[in-house]
């Protein structure tokens, strides 16, 4: 794909200023930054756009919107860079309607299944392991390029269809035993890679939040209430809440939805998932089952407990914040790895030792 002439400006002034203490970031900045547009997005005839997710020939929609991000900033001086991430929102939204509960997806329909999972899933699914996150994340694309740009032409019925699909499963994952469609199982394979009882996963009790069966590392939940991904539900909620009262104020019923959702998300998170530590205080846990069971650690990647800042759940200073950010970043994490040159958060999606 073609650079748009904002992101060619926009590099050169960043290097501009960088090479004059370090010539090699310069350069790594000018090779990095652009990448997506180079190497993995590309327009279809319809004028939606497939994002590769690095060298997996498929879109997740969590990636997606990962790596297109970073050029919502400028998006406001170029329509052509508004068409591009126009196109990526739009192609996430069908997506979504062809299979809420996917977390990837291939270019065109066809035949080939690179895993042998149960039930047998549509022609354009890639992977079918869903992870709540990755219903996250379009909403914050489209959340994102509305306020870098007011273009509010992605605010159309799509995205209220879109948002419908998207609180309905997450309001049915609050009842995950009791109402939920999904079950997910693959033969031949590692734990992490596959629900146990039966494809439904380990039992939960109603705790408000909304159950996941994945984490964003794509192994699957010892318990099904997924913290971190529950914080950022919570958010982009709020984000939907912000772009129906300024685009669609007659969407009450929605609107109420939407708060519903996130007040009982946001109480399970301050009810079910804080745990207190005698060495560190109040924590928040990754995982909980709402039946007094907590898992201790971190997914290394986002969301992710040490994200929540980031992801607009709370303040970098918050106490119970600080207190999980000193757990995690401690010994007493079981995926927490200290070396002669490096030390930081592993993960049990790679190998023990590596960061």
């Amino acid at each position: 794909m073609k650079l748009p002439d904002c992101i060619i400006k926009h590099m050169d002034e960043i290097c501009a200023r960088v090479e004059k203490t370090s010539p090699k970031l310069a350069q790594l900045y000018r090779n990095c930054y652009p990448n997506t547009l180079e190497t993995a997005a590309e327009f279809d005839e319809d004028g939606t756009v497939f994002v590769l997710t690095g060298d997996i020939p498929a879109m997740w929609l969590r990636d997606s919107t990962a790596e297109v991000s970073h050029y919502c900033p400028l998006a406001a001086e170029s329509e052509e860079l508004r068409a591009i991430l126009r196109g990526v929102i739009r192609r996430q939204r069908q997506y979504i309607e062809a299979d809420p509960y996917t977390n990837a997806f291939k270019k065109t329909p066809d035949d080939y299944h690179p895993f042998d999972d149960y039930p047998r899933t549509q022609k354009i699914v890639w992977e079918r392991k869903y992870e709540i996150d990755s219903l996250c994340y379009p909403l914050r694309l489209t959340y994102l390029y509305w306020k870098a740009t007011g273009d509010a032409s992605v605010l159309d019925a799509s995205f209220l269809q879109s948002l419908r699909t998207t609180v309905g499963v997450w309001e049915t994952e609050q009842h995950h035993a009791e109402r939920s469609p999904y079950r997910f199982s693959r033969a031949h394979t590692k734990a992490k890679d596959t629900l146990p009882n039966g494809g439904i996963g380990n039992p939960v009790a109603y705790t408000g939040m909304t159950w996941s069966g994945f984490r964003p590392s794509d192994d699957s939940c010892r318990y099904g209430y997924l913290v971190a991904s529950n914080m950022f539900a919570a958010v982009v909620l709020g984000y939907a809440q912000a772009l129906l009262a300024a685009t669609f104020p007659a969407e009450t019923a929605l609107s109420a939805r939407v708060k519903k959702l996130r007040d009982e998300i946001l109480a399970g998170i301050a009810r079910y998932a804080v745990v207190d530590t005698p060495d560190f205080g109040k924590v928040y846990a990754c995982e909980v089952d709402g039946m007094g069971r907590y898992f201790l650690f971190d997914d290394a990647n986002v969301p992710s407990l040490l994200s929540a800042p980031y992801l607009g759940f709370c303040s970098a200073d918050d106490p119970i914040y600080q207190n999980t950010r000193r757990f995690i970043l401690s010994k007493a994490n079981p995926y927490y790895y200290e070396g002669a040159f490096a030390r930081g958060v592993g993960s049990p999606h790679t190998p023990a030792g590596y960061i």
